[in-house]
């Protein structure tokens, strides 16, 4: 059997695009799942085959940068275009996972993956967690260890603001995203 997994997400200035291959990266290094990416703006066409790729994948991962505390506009936008599917219960117990990604350490990053975990209970979605220890916490820690930002809920990333795409997100951060995309992957086989 096969699964799929699809990547939906928003970047403003690129790093986010980075994270989001990141995790397809993970998801379709699963033997027997195939991963989409599927940039926000392909969705603002009511019509676009995206929406019927995301309506036949088993999981539907969700990332975007955290601006001023909350998801970006672009995402939001794609939200609230969903609600036809909402109406439907279309995308109920599918498998959901977020990622984000902001220019400072914290930049209530928090906020924007409970707002991308409310948005798929919403929809009826089964929510995958990162499932990783924090890392970058003890005298022993570096900013290499995986999930060195300590989340739970989702990937997240930190790129600096000075700084294009080909210098952020930070390996660690990008290796932390390929483990979430890989479990939510795993995931989609286990419960498929």
């Amino acid at each position: 059997m096969s699964y799929t997994v699809c990547v939906v997400y928003h970047s403003g200035y690129g790093h986010t695009a980075r994270q989001a291959e990141a995790v397809s990266e993970g998801a379709g290094s699963v033997d027997g799942v195939t991963c989409s990416t599927i940039p926000v703006e392909d969705l603002f066409d009511s019509e676009s085959a995206s929406w019927a790729t995301l309506d036949g994948a088993n999981a539907i991962i969700i990332g975007c940068p955290t601006y001023m505390g909350s998801p970006s506009s672009a995402m939001k936008q794609f939200m609230e275009a969903s609600s036809g599917r909402w109406m439907e219960q279309k995308w109920a117990d599918k498998l959901a996972a977020g990622f984000t990604n902001s220019g400072s350490q914290n930049g209530d990053k928090q906020n924007t993956l409970v707002d991308i975990a409310t948005f798929a209970a919403q929809h009826g979605m089964v929510w995958i967690n990162l499932n990783l220890m924090p890392g970058n916490n003890s005298s022993g820690g570096s900013i290499e260890d995986l999930n060195r930002l300590g989340a739970s809920l989702g990937a997240m990333a930190q790129s600096n603001v000075d700084q294009g795409p080909e210098h952020g997100p930070t390996d660690a951060d990008l290796k932390t995203a390929t483990a979430l995309g890989k479990r939510v992957a795993e995931s989609a086989k286990r419960w498929g």
